[in-house]
């Protein structure tokens, strides 16, 4: 028979796993996201893959003064990615999770279909 303290360690211990296994959307391959956008724009996605190109910009009136955007491919497809962060450098492999959106107009440019990223990790070396 378990005591009162193991039941309320084991369903804490249960909550906890749930609530950190929502909390963390499993990777989403770019090509899934390309070939049927309106099931993901407005969803929080995750992907990976290796940055081809970025474009940094510094405006005072972004968040902290610096963003711009990048392009990950993960070898299914790629994707354009907005950060009000610094943007990783060309090559650089990382994870990256964040908003699917529609038709995001940026300096000047439309792109279809974007990631706004939220968070961002690199891969280690």
């Amino acid at each position: 028979k378990m005591n009162k303290f193991t039941k309320v360690f084991l369903l804490t211990l249960v909550l906890a796993i749930g609530i950190l296994a929502t909390a963390c959307p499993k990777r989403t391959s770019i090509g899934d996201i390309e070939s049927d956008p309106s099931r993901f724009v407005g969803k929080e996605v995750a992907i990976a893959g290796t940055v081809e190109t970025s474009f940094g910009i510094s405006i005072p009136v972004i968040q902290n003064g610096r963003g711009g955007i990048y392009k990950i491919d993960d070898g299914t497809g790629e994707i354009w990615v907005i950060t009000q962060r610094t943007v990783p450098s060309k090559g650089a492999q990382l994870g990256v999770k964040g908003k699917i959106q529609n038709g995001v107009n940026y300096n000047g440019k439309n792109y279809g279909l974007v990631l706004m990223e939220d968070d961002r990790r690199f891969a280690k070396r």
